[in-house]
């Protein structure tokens, strides 16, 4: 298992990570990353990894557990 984490306050409402894990993370009405769910399975890594990486304000990060 791999562990979410987010810092709602670096988050900057971009949506990177939206558009590349959108059963992972969402944007709230105040433009702040929402994590959907606390663990994803190894075969979501590369999505999540995705989003990481698109992350201009880098508010998310993966851990592995």
């Amino acid at each position: 298992m791999l562990k979410i984490a987010a810092d709602i306050g670096k988050c900057e409402g971009y949506a990177n990570c939206v558009v590349a894990a959108s059963d992972v993370y969402d944007i709230d009405d105040d433009g702040k990353v929402v994590v959907l769910r606390d663990t994803v399975e190894e075969s979501d890594r590369a999505k999540v990894d995705e989003a990481v990486r698109s992350c201009p304000a880098a508010a998310i990060w993966l851990e592995d557990e």
